[in-house]
């Protein structure tokens, strides 16, 4: 009887560790699967993120390319643009879209990175709880509107101070320096946030001050995330089109040397495109010059995109070098 019972003991016990082991096949079974299909549906987003960039830029070329064909390059990078007479010289448009764009960034840079190392490093809780979701909403402000609100207020101020028109290279700066901050603000200080709390309580502890520690460890240790920030603040100023429309002056000319240079007017090259685009035949020679100043812009942020990636893996490497 003992070992008829000791016989049924060990056949459950036998049953029961088949079960769990049968229970255990299928859950990995079931994670493979799981594991399987998430990690192919990563790979088709990012695979789809690569078709996507190479059919725009192929559809950019199939409708620009007879901007590059049918149009010598001395004229096509001429100084005039009056596509009545068909001339279609988009150098003052590049010159226009540079000077904007730099001066934009001058502002945004500085006030970007001084603002996020306050928000992150100086600022007590409660205004960092207060200062995030405002530059947040800033952040979502329609272009249009700061264009609007740049051309009625901005532009007027701007004449009042001496400049012979309110419609300059300064106005659509400042518009695009304060339409960059957001962007600017909230990556840098995420970087920053991302540097580990053991890198600042060292420097603290063998007597570096706040400030040494913020420009001595805490600056170098995000300079990674800084330098995309500051990218994507470029591209954004750069690819700006309604609000620099509204208060650039739209002049297709090549400013004057001077101390007033950016007291000037000028057009940039999304501008161009947003006003002349319903205006033109599609087909026509006009049609394939404004393709082909987008195939310019595609390569022009692609290029900083670019530099901005191998000056973080430079110092990335630069860094591994040093710890090494």
């Amino acid at each position: 009887m003992n070992l008829l019972h000791r016989w049924k003991v060990v056949h459950d016990s036998d049953d029961s560790v088949t079960e769990r082991l049968r229970e255990r096949l299928s859950n990995l079974r079931i994670r493979d699967v799981w594991e399987f299909f998430i990690e192919r549906l990563i790979w088709l987003s990012g695979i789809s993120i690569i078709v996507i960039v190479a059919l725009i830029f192929l559809f950019l070329l199939r409708e620009g390319s007879a901007a590059f064909l049918d149009i010598p390059l001395r004229q096509l990078f001429g100084r005039r643009w009056y596509p009545i007479e068909g001339i279609f010289g988009i150098w003052p448009l590049m010159v226009g879209s540079i000077l904007v764009t730099a001066v934009a960034i001058s502002i945004a840079i500085p006030l970007g990175l001084i603002t996020a190392i306050y928000i992150g490093e100086i600022a007590p809780e409660w205004q960092r709880d207060l200062l995030k979701p405002i530059i947040e909403v800033l952040a979502g402000i329609p272009s249009i509107v700061l264009g609007f609100l740049g051309w009625i207020a901005l532009a007027p101020l701007i004449q009042r101070l001496g400049a012979p028109t309110g419609l300059t290279i300064f106005t659509g700066s400042l518009i695009l320096a304060y339409m960059s901050l957001p962007t600017i603000i909230s990556i840098s200080e995420d970087a920053l946030y991302a540097v580990p709390k053991s890198f600042r309580d060292s420097a603290l502890a063998i007597g570096a001050t706040q400030w040494q520690t913020i420009w001595r460890v805490v600056l170098p240790a995000a300079r990674s995330g800084l330098v995309i920030a500051i990218m994507l603040g470029i591209g954004r100023a750069i690819g700006e089109t309604m609000a620099v429309m509204l208060v650039t002056g739209n002049a297709a000319n090549i400013p004057d040397l001077n101390l007033g240079l950016i007291f000037q007017p000028a057009r940039t090259m999304t501008a161009t495109i947003a006003a002349e685009m319903g205006e033109v035949a599609q087909g026509s020679l006009h049609y394939s010059v404004l393709f082909g100043i987008g195939i310019i812009l595609f390569v022009i942020t692609f290029a900083i995109n670019s530099i901005a990636s191998r000056l973080v893996g430079v110092q990335e490497a630069g860094q591994r070098r040093k710890r090494g």
